[in-house]
């Protein structure tokens, strides 16, 4: 379990209703089932009849993906590259065949599996990188479908706090009061919808996209230590190998960011 996304999750609807109370508002004012019906059930509507249901299958991926803790050491990962390559270059690739079944990483476990049972280079580099490629594009399918919930939903909030008020002019002649408190309750259908687009939909949505893009860049030294394995290379040459393409694609990733700020600029 990723435990700072369930901290980062609390930290912000709790800031939110710490706020409220602050200002002398009331738990039970929040709790307003009209509203969550027309901006959960609108949400989830809207979003349903955008994407297919093949793609919103794919959500339960990206809840993995949000609250599994998974590990990006990329340092790590070279490592443990190296000590396989200096394993099957003293005892052979069928040396590896312990490491296929026990490695903790499931492309390395597949891609070791594959290297020994002596499959060509480039059948192995080619199942490897289409699995990374599937994955990646599962992940960004689910990215999408959270970010268009975080767009949809504060619609909803608005079509929820707009239905309050044309009920509120319907009824001006009633009691001060009880308008006071209808126009208040109307609102918290805007509080809803806004709310959990900003500190729900859409951070988890930026989520996904960081974490697949974090596990792409892993599966690309995996592949590349891999195939180097099954090539028979020099162990530090591996290591030196993988450690430069991890700095060009992390200098890249700069880079890519930089000319974009000279585009805005530009």
């Amino acid at each position: 379990m990723d435990i700072t996304t369930i901290i980062a999750i609390v930290i912000g609807f709790a800031s939110l209703l710490s706020g409220f109370l602050m200002e002398g508002g009331h738990f039970a004012a929040l709790l307003q089932k009209t509203s969550a019906i027309i901006v959960f059930g609108g949400t989830i509507g809207a979003v349903s009849l955008s994407f297919p249901l093949s793609e919103l299958k794919k959500m339960t991926y990206a809840l993995k993906l949000i609250f599994k803790n998974q590990n990006y050491n990329e340092v790590d990962i070279i490592n443990q590259l190296s000590e396989l390559s200096e394993k099957a270059r003293k005892d052979g690739l069928l040396s590896l065949e312990q490491d296929a079944q026990n490695n903790e990483n499931e492309l390395i476990r597949k891609g070791l599996a594959l290297v020994v049972d002596g499959i060509e280079t480039d059948v192995i580099k080619d199942i490897l990188e289409r699995e990374s490629e599937l994955k990646f594009s599962i992940y960004e399918s689910t990215a999408k479908i959270l970010e268009s919930a975080g767009g949809f939903s504060p619609t909803m909030g608005v079509a929820g706090t707009v239905m309050g008020m044309v009920m509120i002019l319907g009824n001006l002649g009633s009691d001060t009061k009880e308008l006071a408190h209808s126009i208040g309750v109307a609102f918290i259908a805007t509080l809803y919808g806004v709310g959990f687009a900003n500190l729900l939909y859409l951070p988890c949505a930026g989520r996904v996209k960081v974490k697949a893009e974090r596990q792409m860049m892993v599966n690309e030294l995996i592949i590349e230590g891999l195939l180097s394995i099954q090539a028979g290379e020099n162990p530090r040459i591996i290591k030196e190998k993988l450690n430069l393409n991890l700095l060009e694609q992390l200098n890249g990733k700069k880079s890519s960011k930089g000319d974009a700020k000279e585009e805005a600029g530009g």
